[in-house]
């Protein structure tokens, strides 16, 4: 009877359970619909709505749309690491990110953008401004169905690309296939091997050197008195440079030499501020892993932040620059190649990014942060590092790489690296507690094998070796990432000529 009763309050519980999460679904829908009748409210008020500027509101729904849904999908890179490790809490990881995703927007986001973006097609192919104008709204239209739809896949994907992969299409139908630059769209598809690739590998060189200078030791107290404050000092270093030549260089003239010095000064000043902090920590630890990855928390937080900052001054362009383009060529009648920013399209992109990220941002965080792999505070530090390393590497090597990319490619390289090491450090050894997992008739005559003290084959280990590989990375959130990257491109550019040959025909009817 118990068990009867118990098994109904279970049920009973799943559905309640269900019932809030539809609910909070929806109620999250009904905001994003309020925002949107915002942004319209917003556009008309500062713009009017007689006869020219019909597209203008149009467009800016579709781009506050748009901003939506770079914070739901693309902002979970910079701090899902940092609340996977428990570094931050979800609605501390909303807050910090949704602050400096608009604060980097607005201050860095830039008064001028390029309305083609990354230069992938031809302007002068384009037959004439009004069919700019449907491209750039089949593109931005596109480029936000495609995001969504990933979003609500649970697959975090490159908002450039898909903006990118828009672009593309709707140029192919305005103007064929010669109005593309297919060099450049080579290097972006180049760019989904290099990303995850050179992030993977930054992100596994750090988790080697965390583990073989610190957690492998003996007195991992001694060692993490040594070299935290070197890596943490890294850390800052390459932020530094970071935030200076990808998050400020809007507001401040930038070369070489300036950034260096910012790197250099930000290392000293880190690797004191960092050794003080730790030798006060130190004396009250144990000398167990755990403590050594918990000092690694503030820098996790001011990582997330300043991710955030970067990538709000950054990745606006993906929702406005469309939006800018449309404007500028509506009220000049001409092609923009580039266009100045009124500050309202600004704070429509900002505010849509923090939006997007609050309402529905704490799925895809939770993906990037738990389900690929488990991450404790030093895997996560290896993680948000390797985002700024890789990108100022590419960005030297002038490769072109997607900040996602390199963020689930790092967490990949950590995950691959926990493995390598694990499966590495067991001592395989023919018992029955090691052919556990085996199945069928080969599985009975290795334990047989084993209890009679059989010495195996090597085959025959290596099939006790495969049958106790432990894997710490989820393959299926793996291939189903990639497989989303690999279509991001192609299916944002099919559905930006379709909406394109659509807008085309319903204005001309």
């Amino acid at each position: 009877m118990k068990s009867a009763l118990d098994k109904d309050l279970k049920k009973y519980s799943r559905l309640e359970k269900a019932r809030y999460r539809v609910g909070r679904e929806n109620f999250n829908l009904g905001l994003g619909l309020l925002f949107l009748l915002g942004v319209l409210a917003f556009a008309i008020i500062q713009i009017g709505t007689f006869e020219g500027n019909v597209l203008i509101i149009v467009a800016a729904v579709i781009g506050g749309y748009m901003a939506l849904n770079i914070g739901a999908n693309d902002v979970a890179n910079n701090v899902g690491a940092a609340v996977g490790s428990g570094a931050l809490t979800m609605l501390g990881a909303l807050l910090i990110a949704g602050i400096f995703e608009a604060a980097g927007a607005i201050i860095a986001g830039g008064d001028v953008v390029k309305t083609i973006s990354k230069g992938i097609i031809d302007p002068a192919a384009i037959p004439g401004a009004e069919v700019f104008v449907w491209a750039m709204l089949a593109a931005l239209l596109a480029a936000a169905i495609w995001i969504n739809l990933a979003t609500f896949l649970g697959a975090p994907v490159s908002t450039t690309h898909s903006i990118v992969g828009g672009v593309m299409g709707a140029g192919i139908a305005a103007a064929g296939l010669s109005a593309v630059n297919w060099g450049t769209m080579a290097q972006i598809a180049a760019s989904w091997v290099i990303s995850p690739v050179l992030g993977g590998l930054i992100a596994a060189a750090f988790l080697a050197a965390i583990k073989f200078l610190i957690i492998f030791k003996e007195d991992k107290i001694a060692a993490a008195r040594r070299w935290v404050p070197i890596l943490v000092a890294v850390m800052a270093s390459a932020f530094a440079m970071y935030l200076v030549s990808k998050g400020l260089k809007r507001l401040i003239s930038v070369d070489l030499t300036l950034i260096v010095v910012v790197g250099v000064i930000a290392f000293v000043v880190g690797y004191v501020v960092v050794r003080y902090f730790v030798g006060r920590a130190a004396g009250g630890m144990e000398n167990r892993r755990r403590s050594v990855s918990n000092l690694f928390t503030i820098p996790l937080i001011f990582a997330a932040a300043l991710l955030s900052f970067a990538h709000g001054a950054n990745d606006v362009a993906n929702a406005i620059g469309p939006l800018a383009a449309i404007v500028s060529t509506v009220t000049s009648g001409e092609i923009a190649t580039s266009a100045a920013v009124p500050l309202w399209i600004m704070v429509v992109g900002a505010i849509g990014i923090a939006a997007g990220l609050a309402l529905y941002g704490p799925k895809l965080i939770r993906v990037v942060g738990e389900k690929i792999t488990r991450l404790d505070r030093a895997r996560a530090f290896c993680v948000a590092v390797s985002a700024a390393i890789t990108v100022l590497i590419a960005s030297g090597l002038g490769l072109p790489v997607s900040s996602t990319h390199i963020a689930l490619g790092a967490i990949f390289g950590v995950g691959f690296l926990r493995e390598i090491v694990a499966n590495t450090r067991r001592q395989p050894a023919p018992t029955v507690v090691q052919v556990e997992g085996l199945v069928g008739a080969q599985a009975e005559g290795l334990v047989e094998a084993a209890n009679a003290g059989i010495v195996l084959t090597n085959a025959e280990l290596k099939t006790v070796k495969k049958g106790r590989k432990r894997k710490l990375v989820r393959r299926r959130y793996v291939f189903a990432i990639a497989a989303a990257w690999v279509i991001t491109v192609p299916a944002a550019a099919a559905l930006a000529a379709l909406f394109f040959y659509m807008l085309r025909g319903m204005l001309l009817a």
